[in-house]
């Protein structure tokens, strides 16, 4: 089996320290950064199966770090999480292209399920199955 690597971009240690806990008792290896910029950059000099981004960061929020995501690496699949959901906050999310949203706090077993679904759902739907493009 391929080794999944994900990317958690939080600005809150305890949300980072928690999710690595999570993902690498599952298997999965973790890298952990606190800002937008700091993912823009682990982005550049690595290779994600999956990000987790937060929703409201100082700086430069999620918002913008999905657009900066999408405009260079369309094919990764996002995962948005937010303490401060709202229909609006979901549906933003989901038409700057996230793949699935998760409110915080989450229980670990619902975040596995979270990002497997989503790895499952893009290994299947991804761009070397499409259809038609």
């Amino acid at each position: 089996m391929n080794e999944m690597k994900i990317l958690v971009v939080d600005d809150e240690d305890i949300v980072l320290e928690s999710c690595q806990a999570i993902f690498e008792l599952e298997g999965f290896e973790v890298m952990l950064v606190p800002s937008a910029d700091e993912a823009i950059k682990a982005m550049k000099n690595e290779n994600f199966a999956l990000l987790l981004i937060d929703v409201k960061m100082p700086k430069h929020d999620g918002m913008y770090l999905m657009e900066k995501v999408k405009e260079k690496w369309p094919n990764v699949p996002i995962i948005v999480m937010s303490g401060y959901y709202t229909k609006e906050t979901i549906k933003e999310a989901f038409q700057m292209g996230a793949t699935n949203f998760i409110a915080k706090p989450f229980e670990p077993d619902k975040l596995i399920k979270t990002v497997r679904y989503t790895i499952k759902k893009e290994e299947r739907y991804g761009k070397k199955e499409s259809p038609s493009n």
